[in-house]
């Protein structure tokens, strides 16, 4: 269970440094062109869309029975890999 305790930990850890680059790109955004804006806010609101879903599996995951764990978690790692290359993506773009 603490190891259960301490990957949930640090997926919220990671969650919440996301949410602080993804509000730094939002920033940015707002200094550029309306159309790059337009763009980019496109990509900004899809990721926040994953970081909700991410957010909710991850509510999901802690409720998980034990029996259910090792299920759930495989579907949360991916989700939290699809995010983590979407943030990576759009700081490069942005840079």
């Amino acid at each position: 269970m603490a190891d259960r305790d301490a990957y949930v930990e640090k997926a919220k850890a990671q969650l919440d440094e996301w949410n602080a680059q993804i509000d730094q790109l939002e920033a940015q955004i707002k200094q550029e062109k309306a159309d790059a804006q337009i763009e980019h806010q496109q990509t900004i609101d899809d990721i926040r869309a994953r970081r909700d879903e991410l957010q909710a599996r991850l509510d999901e995951l802690k409720q998980s029975s034990d029996a259910a764990w090792g299920d759930m978690k495989a579907g949360f790692d991916t989700a939290f890999e699809n995010l983590s290359e979407a943030v990576k993506s759009a700081k490069k773009r942005f840079d």
